[in-house]
Order: structure tokens, then sequence, then C-alpha cells
């Protein structure tokens, strides 16, 4: 392409729009050749049991410590489809780009999608892109859906959490949140903080793989974080769910900048982190098996259900003392994702 920066006519429907995607974003996106090139995507399935998803993601800015808005993208869609249990199968993608933004950014961005895609082992199938003027967005916003089949026949669901169940996560808390937080208001800290944003979904398989219907509950404890997410899933199984403080694994640079901005880590956003509740006479054999992975290489027990309830949410904190939870009012942090 001769054009450096994304132009109004990229979105028109004619020459320019089709020079975008025939030198740009297929090729890098999907390489679906001109003749299969039509209004929708043809996809053999077979089984019983679909799970589709769709999010859009504006987050600011687009490029942050670890990651980027592409990519962020592909794992978010990517574990939403895991967290329902299913294989994620093809990806839709809908840009909104602005006129004015850097092809050589829309490139980068493009490319960490590609890549993203491939090591989770999801197709985009199909797409849309739309071109408004300079001033009426942000450089670009991105809309995914996922389908999603089965390969087994386990139900995970939020109500299905029971009392004795242990609530594990795969790693550490809050550093996606930390990261776009630094990134945006040029905070510089000690330690470096770069984003959680990963896809999960091989680790999910193996879990349902060994462990089958000892698994009740999977969902990634995104915008809201940890606190929010499990106060969610308290309401929907009408359980008491208690973390234990001193077992809530937070990196020493995120807590520090918690601490320095006055946030709470539970309720700092992730992108790359899984709560699952399960059985407790496999919860031990579930972390060893979660540590064998990357993705889990920092799983461990952070709670339990204690009891029967409307919905409440605990944290036993250092001291012994017993706090409550309760969701994430208004936006702590927003465009986080």
């Amino acid at each position: 392409m001769n054009n450096e920066i994304v132009l109004l006519g990229h979105g028109s429907g004619g020459k320019l729009s089709h020079q975008l995607l025939d030198d740009l974003i297929i090729p890098n996106l999907s390489g679906v050749p001109t003749e299969d090139q039509d209004d929708a995507a043809v996809l053999p399935m077979t089984g019983d049991r679909l799970a589709f998803t769709t999010d859009s993601y504006v987050v600011d800015p687009i490029f942050f410590p670890g990651g980027n808005i592409g990519d962020l993208a592909i794992n978010g869609t990517v574990n939403d489809l895991a967290m329902a249990g299913a294989k994620p199968y093809a990806i839709s993608v809908g840009f909104i780009l602005e006129e004015g933004l850097s092809l050589a950014d829309l490139e980068k961005i493009l490319q960490s999608m590609k890549q993203a895609a491939e090591k989770a082992g999801v197709r985009i199938v199909t797409g849309d892109t739309k071109v408004v003027p300079r001033g009426k967005g942000d450089k670009i916003f991105i809309n995914t859906s996922g389908v999603g089949l089965f390969e087994h026949e386990v139900k995970v669901g939020g109500s299905k959490a029971a009392v004795g169940d242990k609530v594990i996560i795969n790693g550490s808390i809050g550093d996606h949140g930390m990261a776009i937080l630094s990134s945006r208001e040029g905070l510089e800290f000690e330690a470096p903080i770069e984003t959680d944003s990963m896809s999960v979904n091989a680790l999910v398989a193996d879990l349902l793989k060994e462990f089958g219907d000892a698994v009740h509950v999977l969902r990634d404890p995104t915008r809201g974080g940890v606190a929010t997410t499990l106060k969610e899933i308290s309401v929907q199984s009408k359980v008491d769910i208690t973390m234990k403080q001193t077992d809530l694994p937070v990196t020493p640079a995120v807590q520090a900048a918690c601490d320095i901005l006055g946030l709470d880590p539970l309720f700092v956003a992730n992108e790359g982190k899984l709560l699952t509740i399960v059985k407790a006479d496999v919860a031990e054999a579930v972390v060893a098996l979660m540590r064998k992975h990357p993705e889990g290489e920092g799983a461990c027990i952070i709670g339990e259900i204690t009891g029967e309830s409307e919905g409440k949410v605990y944290v036993q904190t250092a001291i012994g003392g017993r706090r409550s939870v309760e969701m994430l009012s208004g936006e702590q942090l927003p465009r986080i994702c």
C-alpha cells in the first residue's frame, strides 16, 4: 500500500477498501482466497452443543507493556469460550478505524492478532472494517465474536458452586489493569508491570479432560477483577465464598502500585487469569496439573465455598478478621479492555 495512514476512503467499500483488505487485513489475519470472500463464512459443525460469544475492545492506550489491543481481543474471545468449557473454533473480527491511524501500527496489531490466534489454535474466518472521520473515534476499536465446540459432556456454570468446593486461580492478580494504568498515565515503578493477557484454552481442556464433572465453575476475572467475579458466582449459586488474604497471589510490583494509587488488587482487571471452583477432594491435584502449564505456573487455592446464602463474599484478613466484599461500583479503571 502506498498510503501511510488510514483514509476515509478506506471505509468506502470501493478501491481503497479492497486495497486495505487485500494488501493488509486479509493477508495478516486469515489468508482467505478471493473466491471464498463471501458475506459469511460457512463452517462444518459436529455435535449438539455450540458456544458463541461476542466482545468489543476499546482499550487506551492501544499498545501497552506486554501486548496491544489486537492480541488482547483474540485472547479475550478465546478465554470467554474456554470458560464455557468449549474448544474455540472460529472468530470474526470487526474494526472501527479512525482516519489518521498509522498503517504501520495497524499492521503491528494485525500481526499480533494472527500470532495470538495461531497460538490458541483458533481461526479468524470473517470480519468487517469501517473508518470514521478524524476525531470521531480513538485510533481503533475492535469487535470480535467467537464460536466454540464441545468435545465432552461436562457442563460448567456459575450456578454450580457447592458448599465445600475450593476456589483456585492460575496465577497473580491485577497485572493487566496496573499495566494499562501505568502506561496510560506514564507511571514508572521500581519493577516493570506487564499485562497477563494470554489464552488459557489449552489449560482448560486439560482440566476438563482430567477432572471432568469435579470442575464446577470456570470464569475469567476481567473487568471488576476477582472480587466482582466471585460475587457474581456467589449470587448465581446462592452460596458464601470466603477467601484468605494471605493466599491471594499479588506480585510485589502490583501490590506496591495499588498501595500508591489507593486501589485494591481484588478489583483490578485480569486478562489471562481463570478462576475455577472444584470439588475439595481434587483441589490439590487441580493445582498440580495447572502448574505444569506455562499459563498456570502460579496456580493456588485462594478460598472455598463456606455456606449457603443469597450470595456473600468475604476475605479473611491476615490478622484474623473478616470483611465483606461487594461488586465493584462504577468504573475504577475505564477503558481497560
